[in-house]
């Protein structure tokens, strides 16, 4: 056995819990990790205390995730604990590993047909074959749903009650989409090709039909980890089960409560029944978060308690282990340019203040969202990157899009309103108003011209030709190019990622929850999506959300899922100064004169300011004012708060008031504190000293 050394040296430094995880026997192991908690190092560690406790050989494992990423970390951090030799790949990257090798033996002497890295070129000839016209964006939603089939284990004649059962949109009626399947299904084979779904089952079968493949494959792999179990599709779970072969040496982690993609095929359902499958299983649970300050957790907490549903039985209550940090921002604004406006000059405010850029995100449910932020943080000169998506300017719809303006600016009247003439170049490519689209695909390119469209109600004095300038003007001021910045990124492509400061934005029914989700768990995965997101953020969070889509437009209500937007903020939520006082009074809007942010905490209000933009008071006058504050107390034989807060006079020391409706927009001043104080105070801000002020003027007497 190797030196106790070595292993105590990988036990060093875990938490109780993880210690547990890492410890636990030979057998089936499940680690529900929450957001933060540690569970790469929990599994390194655990295959780590097993190698060099002798109990497993390294070269015996395969550890298997979702992205190389992951798996090139997982690797390079078992090396650091001095162990070598673990394969630490993707499902993909093992299953075709595997099949390349046993190739010869499986296909007897002919050729492994060519991998096909993309389906739209043979799911647009298939639709062809089918007899459905499908243009580009169609085949991407055609592919989604086929690559949904097949890793669900559904064939072309299960789709159309597949697809019932399982609630899709999908892009045409169920039976052309199979019909676009079978297609799909004789091109390839045709093509002489594969695709990745056909690889995972080429694995499959190799082991589930060839014994002496099977023997071979087990007897070099004898000991799984699978991270993010949560999302295991049933392809993927049936090849694990071949590797297995009944065997139980499986250590599985996941987060239900991070469950984002079931659209895929994705199921938390493995992770859920993990410990009713495999009898005996040690269930260890990680909830000390390290990534977030207790404020961040606290709201992550408040997001994921009113979760219902099968994946709400494994909700786990995180503990923030961080010092305490700022509480989270909630923000809500007029209208999205103004929100978009808000968030680069925080952006520009953190970086000035040392955040480097790299080390902020603002996500958004939709990649359609990301224009008005790309605009924003370009004029406020704040570098950007956009993650997982292209710029949105670079989209090929857009590009098309500015190519049916200018063709539609030859027949349209110099005078004509520009919103409607937008609206009606754009349906030269195809988008109609009020009617998106089924498949994702096809849904966001609608939602990206919808954009446009918004985009134009904010420059509707402009002719279409001058649109036409200001969206040049736009794109050329989004190219240039940026070696580090803010990263702009969907909620779902900043899964396992983590920032200093995160910007949550978009925050309306609508948005999210998208209107697209009408089932109680599309709405609970929504719901998840927000979860995700919050808990990105180490130290700064920000979620707002705007009242309209555009100025004047249409009022929208704020994210069911963050009751501090509509009910006031409970302390086991995280967020202060949010209480139902204020939500009573929502009516009497009050903005920050700095960003333009509505403002719901008491404090902020009177101050007429959000806490975190930068502050105008006037020291000399904020002493004058507490002098003269000590004055009257003691002349009235009351406590100096009687007269005036310390928050109402650092309102007055910053907003100087000079009239008495100006002295009454300050929360805490009433008709009757303005009769006794106020032309004192006035002359104060004047410049008047305390001596300057008459006895009289300085009581209440």
């Amino acid at each position: 056995m190797a030196g106790n050394s070595a292993a105590d040296r990988v036990l060093a430094g875990l938490d109780p819990e993880q210690s547990t995880a890492v410890t636990a026997p030979a057998g089936p192991v499940c680690i529900l990790a929450g957001a933060g908690t540690g569970k790469t190092r929990a599994i390194t560690h655990r295959i780590a205390y097993r190698a060099l406790t002798e109990q497993i050989v390294a070269r015996h494992v395969l550890a298997v995730t979702f992205t190389a990423r992951a798996a090139a970390e997982m690797r390079a951090r078992l090396a650091a604990l001095g162990v070598g030799g673990v394969q630490a790949r993707t499902f993909h990257a093992a299953a075709l590993r595997q099949v390349r090798y046993f190739a010869a033996r499986l296909l007897e002497g002919r050729a492994m047909p060519e991998l096909l890295e993309s389906k739209a070129r043979l799911v647009t000839l298939a639709a062809a074959r089918a007899g459905v016209r499908a243009d580009r964006t169609a085949a991407r939603d055609l592919a989604s749903e086929i690559e949904w089939a097949k890793s669900s284990l559904i064939e072309p004649s299960e789709y159309a009650v597949a697809a019932a059962k399982a609630t899709r949109e999908p892009p045409y009626e169920p039976a052309k989409v199979a019909a676009v399947f079978a297609a799909y299904e004789q091109v390839k084979r045709s093509n002489g090709v594969i695709d990745f779904e056909d690889m995972l089952r080429a694995a499959v079968w190799g082991i589930e039909e060839h014994p002496d493949v099977a023997e071979q494959i087990r007897a070099q792999y004898r000991h799984f980890v699978v991270d993010e179990y949560q999302d295991v599709n049933p392809l993927q779970q049936r090849l694990l089960d071949a590797w297995l072969g009944g065997r139980d040496d499986l250590t599985v982690v996941g987060d239900a409560s991070q469950t984002i993609y079931s659209f895929t095929g994705a199921t938390s359902g493995y992770l859920i029944d993990f410990p009713r499958l495999r009898r005996g299983a040690v269930v260890v649970r990680l909830v000390r978060d390290y990534r977030s300050t207790p404020q961040v957790v606290g709201l992550a907490n408040a997001v994921i308690r009113q979760a219902r549903g099968a994946e709400a039985r494994l909700r786990l209550e995180l503990v923030g282990q961080r010092p305490a940090g700022p509480e989270p921002d909630l923000r809500i604004f007029a209208d999205e340019p103004a929100e978009a406006a808000g968030v680069a000059a925080r952006c520009k405010q953190l970086i000035a203040a040392g955040t480097p850029a790299r080390e902020i995100a603002v996500l958004f449910r939709t990649n359609a969202q990301s224009e008005a932020y790309e605009e924003a943080l370009a004029d406020a000169e704040v570098p950007y990157v956009v993650q997982g998506a292209a710029r949105f300017f670079d989209r090929v719809e857009i590009r098309q899009a500015i190519v049916a303006l200018r063709a539609a600016t030859r027949s349209t009247p110099e005078d004509a309103p520009l919103v409607p003439a937008v609206a009606e170049a754009l349906t030269a490519t195809g988008w109609q108003p009020d009617k998106p689209p089924s498949g994702g695909a096809a849904r966001e390119r609608w939602e990206a011209l919808a954009a446009l469209v918004t985009l134009a109600e904010e420059y509707a004095d402009r002719s279409l030709a001058g649109f036409i300038e200001e969206l040049q003007r736009r794109a050329a001021q989004q190219y240039a190019p940026t070696m580090e910045g803010v990263t702009l990124a969907s909620l779902h492509s900043a899964k396992g990622l983590e920032w200093d400061a995160v910007f949550v934005v978009g925050l309306s029914d609508g948005t999210l929850p998208t209107t697209y989700a009408r089932t109680a768990e599309a709405l609970e995965e929504e719901r998840r999506l927000l979860y995700v997101g919050v808990t990105r953020a180490r130290q700064w969070l920000w979620l707002s959300y705007s009242q309209a889509r555009s100025p004047g437009g249409r009022v929208r209500r704020p994210c069911r899922f963050l009751p501090q937007f509509e009910r006031g903020g409970g302390d086991r939520g995280g967020v202060a100064g949010l209480s139902r006082k204020a939500d009573r009074r929502r009516t009497q809007v009050v903005s920050c004169r700095v960003c333009g942010a509505t403002l719901l905490a008491g404090a902020d209000r009177k101050l007429g300011r959000c806490p975190t933009c930068p502050s105008d008071l006037d020291e000399d006058l904020l002493a004058r004012l507490s002098a003269w504050r000590v004055r009257v107390a003691a002349a009235q034989k009351v406590p100096a708060y009687v007269v005036f807060t310390d928050a109402t006079l650092t309102a007055l020391a910053e907003r100087q008031p000079t009239r008495p409706d100006e002295l009454l927009a300050i929360a805490g001043i009433g008709p009757r504190k303005l009769g006794l104080y106020g032309d004192a105070v006035i002359a104060l801000v004047g410049g008047a000293t305390v001596d300057d002020l008459a006895p009289e003027k300085s009581s209440a007497t």
